[in-house]
């Protein structure tokens, strides 16, 4: 059952991940808008890019991980990718992004990964 729980949160962050990438490829505006810094209308495709391509390598990555090198390098591959989610609650926050998306979507994914981690730790 542990060994299930901590798999299958990593599987599902690394998927969640990766699903957000691709919509910042299909639906880049709306996806900013989720992400808590709307894109304007004439200058952030370079963002929008970056963001997209970080996220699907990330989720690949840790995918990756899990499959080929098992739960110690992917508990340490989600240590570190919880900087990711910290670093962009500081970015939401700075540009005026709300605290409700800061706090309850980027840090609150933060705090997912490092219990992931930890639970990847104790396998």
């Amino acid at each position: 059952m542990f060994t299930a729980t901590a798999y299958g949160l990593a599987v599902l962050l690394d998927i969640a991940i990766t699903v957000i990438g691709v919509r910042f490829v299909v639906a880049p505006r709306r996806a900013a808008a989720g992400y808590g810094v709307p894109a304007t209308d004439d200058g952030d495709a370079a963002y929008l890019s970056v963001k997209a391509v970080r996220d699907i390598t990330f989720g690949i990555l840790g995918l990756t991980l899990l499959v080929f090198a098992g739960a110690r390098a992917a508990a340490l591959f989600m240590l570190v990718a919880a900087l990711v989610p910290l670093g962009d609650t500081v970015i939401v926050l700075r540009s005026g992004g709300t605290k409700a998306v800061a706090f309850g979507i980027h840090l609150a994914t933060a705090v997912v990964i490092l219990v992931d981690a930890a639970l990847l730790f104790a396998l």
